[in-house]
């Protein structure tokens, strides 16, 4: 997917020019070996026990060791260092993330590395590596993440691609190792946050513990989420990422039916976000969660406008097309073919995803307003399997199952729906999508949702 800049242009509600974008839909390379969609699994619990050596309060480093050329072609070396400097320089858009620069790693180039040892001199918490391997008019890239404090593999992956275009093939390599590692590394901080001891949490920590309990999507675990995202930022005031956390969290509570309150919820998630905008203006999970807070203010141009620059900032930021395609489908009159396509993006830039069941329920929302109604119970089954699915997957599931006349599994996954959430009502889906998705409320209607 690419967004071309079509220079300023007036809007309505905002006042001045603001930059706006074309979206071209890029194909996904056929020949691409498919990677394990399995989402990234989660510590049940916090636990209390200290983890020796880690870190305490600071961000997490990395450090990208160039790839290794295993052709017997040397003049392929200069496209194997481009990879690495390219993977260094994409990765550096995490803000969150301290990358070892390019000068430095480089001494390690052609020495065979003890990644504890590479882990104590550089003082990182992770090293990527990789290799790549020319054959004829193919080559084979293989990457590997590893914990530098243990040694232990926490990620590795395969890409066999045709070298047509090399500098295309580099750019897609590149991107698509920078969106895969992002995760894994988030997850990963997640788990040393949890293994450390309370009295021992900064904010970095605090908000890795707030992030687990997002990713369990129930009322509790997000009123906890947002209660650490505020310990955060009595640690640290300037600490941009608590606040957009609060504002997600809050959005969170009020998306899921979850909120007593939620026209405050909303005002409160949305200053929050644009506090965060305000501390770092070039952080994209800052300007994805105001893109958010916008949309749920119903501010659709200014929602559009904050969720192209969290795409800007970081073009393998998987939630920010996610946030842009469910903007589209809740926005009356919304492009579902543009939705589907930045679907497609989220999906393949982030298949492990602690949250890949909202991609993929969004999807199948878009698929059944598309009438494509055997696609979209395809997509809605896969996100009701996930343990941490919530009232929304079944929901789908249900408008699916009722747009194919399957009205007996319509109506039990409803039930289901209705269990995780008995507020679910026609009233609350108009209230929250007002003039928008009618088809997928059609079909829960006739499922038996209630007004």
């Amino acid at each position: 997917m690419i967004f071309i800049d079509t220079g300023e242009q007036s809007m309505k509600n905002i006042a001045v020019p603001v930059p706006t974008f074309k979206v071209e839909l890029a194909s996904v390379p056929q020949n691409q070996r498919p990677v394990d969609s399995t989402p990234m699994s989660e510590p049940q619990a916090p636990v209390t026990g200290p983890v020796p050596g880690a870190t305490t309060g600071k961000l997490p480093a990395i450090a990208v060791l160039p790839f290794v050329n295993l052709s017997a072609d040397p003049e392929q070396e200069y496209f194997v260092d481009g990879i690495t400097e390219d993977i260094i320089s994409v990765i550096s858009r995490y803000h969150w993330l301290s990358v070892i620069s390019r000068n430095t790693t480089f001494v390690y180039k052609g020495e065979a590395v003890d990644i504890r040892r590479v882990g104590a001199e550089l003082q990182v918490d992770y090293v990527l590596e990789g290799s790549v391997r020319k054959a004829g008019a193919r080559v084979r890239i293989t990457t590997q993440l590893t914990d530098a404090q243990d040694g232990s593999n926490l990620w590795s992956e395969r890409y066999d691609r045709e070298l047509d275009d090399i500098f295309a093939l580099q750019d897609e390599i590149t991107e698509t190792i920078a969106a895969t590692i992002e995760p894994e590394l988030a997850r990963s901080e997640r788990q040393r946050a949890h293994r450390k001891v309370s009295a021992d949490l900064g904010a970095w920590d605090l908000f890795q513990r707030a992030q687990w309990h997002m990713y369990q999507f129930s009322k509790e675990n997000v009123e906890s989420a947002i209660a650490l995202y505020q310990k955060a930022i009595e640690a640290d005031v300037e600490f941009a990422l608590a606040h957009a956390g609060i504002a997600v969290g809050y959005l969170v509570l009020v998306g899921a039916n979850f909120s007593e309150k939620p026209e405050q919820d909303i005002a409160l998630a949305l200053g929050h976000a644009r506090k965060s905008v305000v501390i770092e203006d070039q952080d994209p999970f800052c300007h994805y969660a105001l893109g958010r807070a916008e949309a749920f203010s119903f501010h659709h141009d200014k929602a559009e406008l904050e969720l192209k620059r969290a795409i800007a900032l970081n073009p393998s930021y998987a939630h920010a097309y996610h946030g842009l395609a469910h903007l589209y489908m809740m926005t009356p009159g919304g492009d579902a073919e543009v939705s589907l396509g930045l679907m497609d993006e989220a999906i393949r830039l982030s298949p492990r995803d602690p949250l890949l069941w909202v991609f993929e329920h969004m999807k199948g929302v878009t698929l059944l307003n598309l009438n494509r109604n055997d696609e979209a119970l395809k997509w809605m089954e896969k996100a009701a399997a996930y343990p941490n699915a919530g009232f929304w997957a079944f929901s789908g599931l249900a408008a699916a199952q009722s747009a194919l006349s399957h009205l007996d599994d319509a109506a039990k996954a409803l039930a289901r729906a209705l269990e995780i959430n008995p507020n679910l009502s026609q009233r609350f889906l108009e209230d929250t999508y007002p003039g928008a998705l009618m088809r997928y409320k059609e079909c829960l209607k006739i499922a038996g949702l209630v007004e």
